[in-house]
């Protein structure tokens, strides 16, 4: 059954700890998941939650210190001793304690390393701290299994017990040379069928997907999704094997990037949270407003080049709104498709191929709305056929246009190294309304001659 937090499970740990009644404290809370603690712990007062921290032992506060809010954590570890946070990172696999300390002040940084009592630990996270955390080497744990080729099954099997003690998980054995060059995987199935006198070099599987540690972490995604994989060894530029990158990390990427993706899509230019600074989501919100802004006044100017029709023609303007929106839709729709596309590396075929699809799914699309457009104009409301027929014959190029629109910008962002996504959001709609009432007035122009 799902947890859920009570007021009364929240008063009862009030009290608790109002009596600093530590033992109690620690036996409601020890048979719960640290990610229920942590959700606990972000409903509480900040003194309150250190509290508890302190209570309880290290291997669960270190698990718990993982799920907690980004702002939450931080603000615990700012009340914690370096010997206290030290205390959490020996419990924590490389990876996990390399991305707690890069949070910390450079002074505090160094006080940590310094308390970690493990030092193949602190030279590990201190390895990790090196690569630029989107990178293979930011994402990638230190623990791992790893064989010697030479070795024999026997032999292997004992080095495997050792290594897997400090394991939390074993996804793959990966076989090494004398230089630690990665070569391959071994089967466990292999393994255990093999004779105990046979090498491993004799055994193990050569086929394996690898990623250097320089590779980003949104392509280590990519390889992982498209084979299926639970975990990928990590080389460095020599080939030797320096780590390994686990599904769950994978998940946190794919996690981030879609954020990232929806916040663009948006008109929202810098990773933000809704318990952000006023300050900060101005900075993030504020550019592309003004996009919008400018935007609209450049279709203010372009309506005032067809003043003529207001005299002349005032039903015209009864139709901007819905131009407007159709290509704004149109081009938001096909935007969407072709940044899902780039970003799955699904994307197939030539641009011309792509242009001729586009242009008939907006033919077919746009014939079809044109003419339940044309019947509503006809039926319910109260304009002549030609103005129907005008904004019918706009609606189906404005459809085509804003889908090439649509399309091909997140090509040409992609082309030029900027992300993609930002072609979903108000860069699109604002660049096909502008589009659209020029090409709406141009046509009314064309055949109305005002």
């Amino acid at each position: 059954m799902e947890f859920k937090i009570s007021k009364e499970l929240i008063d009862q740990l009030e009290i608790l700890i109002e009596t600093h009644s530590d033992r109690e404290l620690a036996t409601l809370l020890n048979d719960m998941h640290h990610a229920d603690i942590a959700e606990i712990l972000n409903e509480l007062e900040i003194d309150d939650a250190t509290y508890i921290f302190r209570v309880l032992d290290s291997e669960k506060t270190a698990e718990i210190l993982l799920e907690l809010e980004d702002d939450l954590r931080e603000k615990i570890l700012a009340q914690l001793s370096p010997k206290e946070i030290a205390e959490e990172l020996d419990e924590l696999e490389t990876n996990d304690a390399a991305d707690i300390i890069a949070e910390l002040s450079q002074s505090v940084k160094e006080e940590v390393i310094l308390e970690l009592q493990d030092m193949e630990h602190a030279k590990d996270i201190v390895e990790l701290l090196r690569y630029d955390e989107h990178s293979a080497g930011g994402l990638m744990h230190k623990e791992l299994v790893k064989v010697n080729a030479n070795w024999s099954v026997l032999t292997c099997v004992k080095e495997m017990r050792i290594q897997a003690e400090n394991i939390s998980r074993v996804h793959s054995i990966y076989v090494v040379d004398d230089d630690d060059r990665l070569l391959g995987r071994l089967s466990l199935k292999d393994l255990l069928t093999s004779s105990t006198r046979m090498p491993i070099k004799d055994v193990y599987i050569k086929k394996l997907n690898s990623v250097k540690v320089d590779t980003e972490d949104v392509e280590v995604a990519r390889i992982m999704q498209k084979y299926d994989l639970e975990a990928i060894p990590v080389v460095d530029e020599m080939g030797r094997l320096v780590g390994r990158i686990t599904i769950d990390d994978i998940v946190d990427v794919i996690k981030d990037e879609a954020d990232k993706d929806y916040q663009l899509a948006a008109g929202i230019s810098q990773d933000v949270e809704a318990d952000d600074s006023i300050l900060d989501l101005t900075r993030a919100r504020l550019p592309w407003l003004v996009l919008a802004l400018l935007g609209g006044f450049i279709s203010v100017r372009a309506l005032g080049l067809f003043d003529g029709a207001m005299e002349e023609h005032a039903n015209l303007y009864y139709f901007i709104p819905l131009i407007a929106a159709m290509a704004g839709n149109v081009g938001v729709q096909s935007s969407a498709i072709i940044v899902q596309g780039l970003a799955n590396n699904s994307l197939r075929g030539s641009l011309f191929n792509r242009l001729i699809k586009e242009v008939s799914l907006s033919l077919f699309n746009g014939i079809i709305l044109a003419l339940i457009l044309f019947a509503g104009t006809y039926l319910f409301l109260n304009v002549s056929s030609l103005i129907g027929f005008i904004v019918t014959i706009a609606l189906v190029s404005v459809i085509i246009i804003a889908s090439l629109i649509g399309t091909f910008v997140p090509i040409l962002l992609d082309k030029f190294g900027i992300d993609p996504a930002l072609a979903t959001g108000p860069f699109i709609t604002t660049s096909n309304d502008i589009c659209g009432i020029i090409i709406y007035f141009s046509i009314a122009k064309l055949i109305l001659g005002f």
